[in-house]
């Protein structure tokens, strides 16, 4: 008994002769090698995946200009200045304040019996105020470009880095006033900077 489908269903079939013809273009059967071009070959058409659009929260693609100002803020010279701006502001502040609780402030050492002026108050004030502001600003810049060096360096982000940029940062402003100072701030700051991450983490 012939198999349903005639000559379509023996062209189908592998193995049944050399009698099989091809069928012709337009007649509605599927070629598994022009399929296979198309999906793996090279007429397949490259598909640009959209974060988030496989069941996420769709998200739009960034442009060019979104991506070079995350990389300028990711940078450490980025970091580093933003450090030193809010290491001036903090500084300034905390000059201020300790400049008002001192009972020292404006009197002049040559007359210590004269009863200072509120200008003379107010510079010495300012005074004390820039040159916290200026120590903090160096000592906050200077951690945080060692502290993205370190990470960049090694490549992981954790309590070590915290740690040894502390060391460096403490060292080089001590070592100014000799070898011991500078041992003693690096061990200072290392142990300051994993007390910080710690409670900060």
């Amino acid at each position: 008994m012939a198999a349903p489908g005639g000559a379509e269903s023996s062209f189908l079939t592998p193995g049944m002769g050399s009698n099989v013809t091809p069928p012709g273009p337009g007649d509605g059967t599927l070629h598994y090698s022009l399929i296979m071009q198309h999906l793996v070959g090279d007429k397949r058409r490259p598909v640009e995946l959209i974060p988030g659009g496989l069941g996420g929260i769709p998200t739009p693609i960034k442009p060019e200009e979104q991506k070079i100002m995350e990389r300028v803020m990711e940078s450490c010279g980025f970091k580093a200045a933003l450090a030193c701006v809010g290491g001036f502001v903090l500084g300034g502040a905390f000059g201020v304040f300790t400049a008002g609780i001192d009972t020292n402030v404006g009197f002049d050492p040559k007359d210590p019996l004269r009863t200072p002026t509120a200008k003379e108050v107010l510079r010495d004030m300012g005074q004390r105020g820039m040159s916290y502001a200026k120590n903090f600003a160096i000592v906050g810049a200077m951690f945080s470009c060692t502290e993205c060096l370190v990470e960049s360096y090694r490549g992981k982000s954790d309590w070590k880095n915290s740690v040894m940029s502390g060391c460096i940062t403490g060292g080089a402003i001590g070592f100014r006033a000799g070898l011991k100072a500078g041992v003693l701030g690096c061990g200072g700051f290392a142990a300051f900077s994993a007390v910080i991450d710690y409670y900060l983490r």
